[in-house]
């Protein structure tokens, strides 16, 4: 197990990562899920070796890595780029860390076999790197992370260069290696669709912080603050202020620019206080748990198809998710899941 212990890193004395904390257990695929700058390539280039906290500890299997150089931690690394060696051979790519670590022609050759096979590359032993397709040549680069049998995988915005359908076709099978081998993962990316796709546990970081934690189903549903909403653009995001509360406990009256609205929620709040607001496009039921549904009506601005839903812009920048698509201009009834994101 990989674990992380309030690691920070500043950089000309601005803070790169303050009080990072998670873990990687065996078999599990950690995202690292952020917009460019937010600390995820510090963060792995720290847990590689190829630079140092200011702060904090990392421990593998309980053993602290401070003094282990890159090349001993037996970590395997991919990137955007490949970084692979154009005028060698794919099987000669897949074998350089072996030779690297003294291996036998005997096991070199098989363990190359195997890693080949995992990949589905049996047959393209021969070729040159420059013959292949840029999902092929990811194909080889993980190929050659995993011919080392690492402890660990760490891929840094690995699929970047792909178009969407191989990209969405590669991702399918690298969550099928990575669980077939239980080899421990960490994933960095700023895109969402892929961290949702090959994660068991994303870890949101925005301005060196982890800001949200949890599975992807529980990072979606509940987003946890208003830049996390907005960044995942799970739903609207309206900024109110707190008026009061409500003669039940926990119910708060939040005016916002769609009038006062009821929202149920376990913070403590002050009156006067500026607070942001999900509203979930699609409420998923809440109602039925207890939480608070908000129906309104406005007027069509926009509709856009969305794979197997259409997004209807409405007038005031909501938006909502229907099956059938209404015509612009007309003035239809929109129904949110409400949920309180905390200080705005």
């Amino acid at each position: 197990m990989l674990e992380l212990r309030s690691l920070s890193k500043t950089y000309e004395g601005k803070p790169l990562l303050t009080d990072v904390s998670f873990t990687v257990e065996t078999g599990e695929t950690v995202c690292l899920l952020g917009a460019s700058g937010s600390g995820k390539s510090t963060l792995l280039r720290i847990i590689a070796g190829l630079e140092s906290p200011d702060h904090g500890t990392i421990t593998f299997d309980g053993l602290d890595l401070a003094s282990t150089p890159p090349h001993l931690r037996d970590f395997g690394l991919v990137f955007q780029d490949y970084a692979l060696f154009p005028h060698l051979t794919v099987f000669q790519n897949v074998a350089f860390g072996l030779k690297m670590r003294k291996a036998s022609n005997d096991e070199i050759t098989a363990r190359v076999a195997d890693v080949v096979r995992l990949v589905n590359l049996t047959g393209f032993e021969n070729r040159k790197i420059t013959d292949l397709s840029g999902g092929e040549q990811q194909r080889v680069a993980l190929a050659r992370a995993l011919a080392i049998l690492p402890r660990l995988l760490m891929f840094d915005e690995p699929l970047g260069a792909l178009d969407r359908a191989l990209k969405d076709e590669v991702l399918s099978e690298l969550r099928a290696i990575l669980h077939q081998t239980r080899i421990p993962a960490i994933y960095v990316t700023h895109d969402q669709e892929e961290a949702f796709t090959i994660a068991d546990r994303i870890l949101l970081l925005h301005e060196g912080c982890i800001l949200r934690e949890g599975t992807p189903a529980e990072v979606w549903a509940h987003p946890g603050s208003a830049w996390a909403a907005r960044f995942l653009n799970v739903g609207n995001v309206v900024e109110g202020q707190v008026k009061g509360q409500k003669s039940k406990v926990g119910i708060w009256q939040v005016e916002t620019s769609l009038g006062l609205v009821s929202v149920s929620c376990g913070h403590s709040h002050a009156t006067g206080e500026r607070i942001g607001l999900l509203l979930s496009p699609s409420p998923r039921g809440r109602g039925a748990r207890g939480e608070v549904v908000l129906t309104v009506t406005a007027q069509v601005e926009d509709v856009l198809f969305q794979r197997e839903q259409f997004k209807v812009q409405l007038r005031g920048g909501l938006f909502i998710h229907k099956k059938d698509a209404p015509k612009v201009g007309e003035v239809i009834p929109a129904t949110f899941g409400v949920e309180c994101l905390g200080h705005e």
